[in-house]
């Protein structure tokens, strides 16, 4: 029993120095690829994940003006903001008493012959930009929008309020219907009034660039001009408007903001009759961290502007789109 014992133990061998280092080379090769594949994945991941970010931004950030600028010169129930009572006119910003915030001066918020405006590759409004997020962009557009919520509303004392009806409209803050309207025949509409910019610190996310506006509102029961974040990551946004001056409702110029040929209260230079139509709009937007490897070799040059090559390692994106102002048409 024994013996027959020792003789299965004298048959039993273990691997070889040799075949020990094979199956050790064997399995390093296997865990190197792997770990190789991984990486690679992983690098793929981050970087689609950083590139789906930038069109996020870049997406949101057109569709939020976007909705602004299509809505333009809407007043309710008609769309003619020469015919409003109570806005600015030349000589007059607030020829009705209204009193509304002038930070930003008052035809800032009732000059509605100018439904769309804005300035041209510079930070051009009275209202300084909110100290959190440091100076306005060098060489960035600002966009101003005016019009009314689309939808009509309930009366709201304190808030600055259009009624019209298909013919005029005038503008009050009392919460009371004007008495030329009859609240049957008319619809009571908020006016809103957006300037978008871009600031060079986001308060959400510190040393990345910011688009935001100033934006008409009320606090405390009296209108107030806010400032808010819209989307951190913008870095420039710019603006062309194109203008009908021979009342064909065909665009037959491209014009910067801020250009006199579209505004009815120009001392000079305009266009008697001449309207906004379409407006081009182009946004860059960088990613929010640096990334090892990004060198963008593009040189910019959105609209009139001239940004040059970036010199840093952030991703970037610029998009454009041309938008409809249906409202300038009727």
């Amino acid at each position: 029993m024994n013996f027959s014992v020792s003789k299965e133990l004298r048959h039993q061998t273990g691997l070889t120095l040799v075949e020990l280092m094979v199956a050790l080379a064997i399995g390093s090769f296997l865990m190197i690829g792997a770990l190789q594949v991984y990486i690679q994945s992983r690098q793929a991941f981050v970087v689609n994940e950083s590139i789906a970010r930038v069109q996020e931004t870049a997406q949101f950030a057109m569709d939020t003006i976007e909705s602004d600028l299509r809505m333009a010169s809407n007043w309710g129930r008609n769309s003619r903001g020469l015919a409003v009572e109570g806005r600015s006119v030349i000589g007059d910003a607030d020829p009705t008493g209204l009193e509304p915030p002038d930070e930003c001066g008052v035809d800032w918020v009732l000059d509605l012959a100018l439904p769309i405006d804005g300035t041209d590759n510079t930070y051009g409004l009275s209202c300084a930009p909110t100290t959190a997020a440091g100076p306005a962009q060098l060489n960035s557009d600002v966009i101003t929008v005016r019009r009314t919520s689309v939808a009509p509303v309930a009366l709201e004392p304190g808030r600055i309020q259009l009624q019209t009806t298909r013919i005029q409209g005038q503008l009050f803050k009392d919460g009371v219907v004007p008495s030329s309207f009859s609240p049957a025949d008319s619809a009571t509409h908020n006016l809103r009034v957006n300037s978008y910019y871009v600031a060079q610190e986001s308060e959400l996310i510190p040393g990345v660039p910011t688009l935001r506006r100033k934006t008409l509102t009320v606090r405390s029961g009296e209108p107030f001009i806010g400032d808010e974040e819209v989307a951190p990551g913008v870095e420039n946004i710019q603006i062309q408007i194109g203008v009908d001056v021979d009342g064909d409702n065909t665009i037959d110029r491209y014009v910067n903001p801020g250009d006199p040929i579209y505004d009815p209260n120009a001392t000079a230079g305009y266009v008697p009759g001449a309207r906004a139509m379409t407006a081009r709009v182009w946004i860059i937007v960088s990613g929010i961290s640096y990334e090892a490897g990004v060198q963008d070799t593009k040189d910019y040059q959105p609209a009139n502007a001239t940004l040059g090559v970036p010199s840093d390692s952030r991703r970037r994106m610029q998009v454009s789109k041309t938008i409809l102002l249906r409202n300038t048409r009727t």
